[in-house]
C-alpha cells in the first residue's frame, strides 16, 4: 500500500505525531512506549522528500530524526501543548482537592466502604 501526501499534509502529520508522541512519554523516564517513537522516527525520515530541513534534522551520533528549535517555535505543537497543560491542571487540582476534602470529611475507610451512589 501507498499512501501519497502534500507538503502540508506531512507537516501536520509530523506535527499531530508529535503531540501524540508527547503526551505518551513526556512523563515517562524508563518505560518510553518504543512504538510511537518508532513510527514517529519512521515518518521523520522522509522530510527532505517534503523539504522540511527547517523542522527535521539527523543526528549521525545518535542515529535519530529530532525537531529543530523552527520546529518548536514557529509552529503551533508548543501552545496546543501549553493549552493541554493548563486545562489538565486545573481539571486535575479540582478532582485532587475534592477528593481529599471528601476523604477527609468521611474517611478513607468509609468511603471505601460506600458504593458508587453514595459517593457521588
Amino acid at each position: 500500500m501507498k499512501i501519497n501526501f502534500t507538503k502540508k499534509q506531512y507537516e501536520d502529520l509530523v506535527k499531530l505525531i508529535y503531540l501524540g508522541t508527547w503526551m505518551v512519554n513526556a512523563h515517562r523516564t524508563d518505560d518510553i512506549v518504543e512504538k510511537y517513537e518508532d513510527l514517529e522516527q519512521y515518518l521523520r525520515s522522509f522530510y527532505k522528500d517534503f523539504d522540511m530541513e527547517k523542522y527535521i534534522e539527523f543526528d549521525k551520533k545518535l542515529n535519530k530524526f529530532f525537531p529543530t528549535r523552527e520546529f518548536e517555535e514557529d509552529t503551533d505543537v508548543e501552545q496546543y501543548i501549553d493549552e493541554y497543560n493548563n486545562d489538565i491542571f486545573w481539571e486535575e487540582l479540582i478532582d485532587r482537592l475534592a477528593r481529599r476534602d471528601f476523604i477527609r470529611e468521611y474517611g478513607e475507610e468509609n468511603v471505601l466502604k460506600m458504593t458508587w451512589e453514595e459517593r457521588f
